[in-house]
């Protein structure tokens, strides 16, 4: 078993990283940013001005903000400058009603809110925001990580600043404490800690799968979740991959489509936080899993995902599905009652099929994406069960299973930069 001192600082990570969040994180992250230099100000903006990286704009655009009907950064900007508490951190919005969102909608036609992008952002994810009001400049911004205020300012004088020259690479999501993890000590960690340091993870099913019901009975985004638990059945029968596919997209169609509830998210992203968490959810209710079951399968696949996105980095042209689904895969193993060898061979047949799939930003049919994840964890898994794992003689599977994870995050970190670049461009010229 992990001693005692490494499973506490695991423990510490996997609190850190699975946080409840409503709303897309990024421009929640940036009605974060608002919110609390709007504090330090004392009183509502009579400007705002907002540097932002491309990758927060990107995953801004489209996307719905919970309560309001609304999409898009502006609004998540006025309602964090009207109604917003940093104390909520991704939760900020938590407070919005039909009268917030009329006086955001009044402060937005008031021209106070002006967004660019930061071409010298120093991070994929770089929140810049600066509040004016009677005189006096408040300064606030985040980087790295979606609630990591890095400098607050008042007047010029300096509060916090926590800013690091490594910020400059724009590469990885570790604090300098963070534990370095391997698939193996994951596995261990899941597998063998003591049940009552582990179960807090069940509420990631509660509140995902509570997002999840609420698009099945309701309508939001494209409504993928609903359309597959009423129509797939004919096609696919009623089988386990058709209700890993409802809930999961379901889940997201809530999300994307701006229902006001919280989500559990993985890394900062609502979307990898309900596919670690509904595919296995899924999976055990259909197995009758026990709790203990559950538990360590969610903590495989959640502790699984905080590991690839170490080397990943909060925000990429990668698609964060692929992330996800294979920690979800992962625990989907470890529920048919595979081990080690088996998990590792699942997250090899993951990298071979879904690595290059591109991000376009958060929106409605990112539930598509996740859908696609969700089936190829299952079938990864499945193979995996079977003894078949894709070799190190294919593409760039290697046969250690934690190089072939780092090949993986260095085509999303480093080889799909331009690809990134050229997204964000097609996206903000249409």
């Amino acid at each position: 078993m992990i001693p005692k001192h490494q499973r506490e600082e695991i423990i510490s990570l996997v609190h850190r990283e699975v946080v409840p969040a409503i709303g897309c994180t990024e421009p929640v992250a940036v009605a974060l940013g608002v919110a609390r230099a709007t504090e330090l100000l004392g009183t509502v903006p009579e400007e705002l001005h907002l540097r932002l990286s491309g990758n927060i704009i990107k995953n801004a655009m489209g996307v719905g903000i919970p309560g309001t009907g609304m999409i898009g950064l502006p609004v998540a900007v006025a309602l964090g400058a009207l109604i917003g508490r940093s104390e909520y951190a991704l939760e900020v919005l938590r407070d919005v009603n039909p009268e917030s969102v009329e006086l955001a909608k009044a402060y937005m036609s008031e021209g106070r809110i002006d967004i660019t992008v930061a071409e010298d952002a120093p991070s994929n994810l770089y929140i810049d925001v600066t509040a004016v009001a009677d005189g006096h400049i408040s300064h606030a911004i985040i980087s790295e990580a979606h609630t990591n205020f890095v400098l607050l300012e008042r007047d010029g004088e300096v509060l916090e600043d926590r800013r690091q020259p490594t910020e400059t690479t724009g590469t990885g999501t570790t604090h300098d404490d963070d534990i370095t993890l391997s698939l193996a000590m994951v596995y261990e960690f899941a597998t063998e800690t003591p049940l009552e340091e582990i179960d807090f993870i069940l509420e990631a099913r509660d509140l995902n799968k509570s997002a999840a019901m609420l698009a099945l009975s309701q309508d939001y985004g494209h409504s993928l979740g609903s359309t597959i638990s009423r129509c797939g059945k004919t096609l696919f029968g009623d089988s386990p991959v058709v209700h890993m596919i409802s809930y999961t997209s379901a889940a997201c169609d809530a999300r994307m489509g701006g229902a006001p509830v919280p989500v559990m998210s993985n890394s900062g992203s609502g979307n990898q936080g309900i596919t670690a968490t509904m595919p296995v959810v899924s999976f055990a209710e259909d197995i009758n899993a026990s709790e203990e079951q559950l538990a360590r399968a969610l903590m495989l696949s959640h502790l699984t995902s905080i590991y690839i996105k170490q080397s990943l980095g909060r925000l990429s042209a990668l698609c964060g599905c692929v992330v996800a689904s294979t920690g979800a895969s992962s625990g989907l193993v470890y529920l048919m009652g595979g081990g080690f060898e088996e998990i590792s061979a699942a997250v090899k047949n993951m990298v071979a099929n879904l690595t290059g799939m591109i991000c376009d930003g958060a929106k409605p049919s990112c539930s598509m994406k996740i859908s696609s994840g969700v089936s190829t964890a299952l079938m990864s898994a499945m193979l995996a069960m079977n003894g078949r794992c894709v070799t190190s003689a294919e593409g760039i599977v290697a046969d250690d299973v934690d190089q072939t994870i780092h090949n993986l995050t260095s085509i999303g970190r480093e080889a799909m930069l331009e690809t990134d670049r050229l997204v964000l461009k097609i996206m903000t010229c249409k």
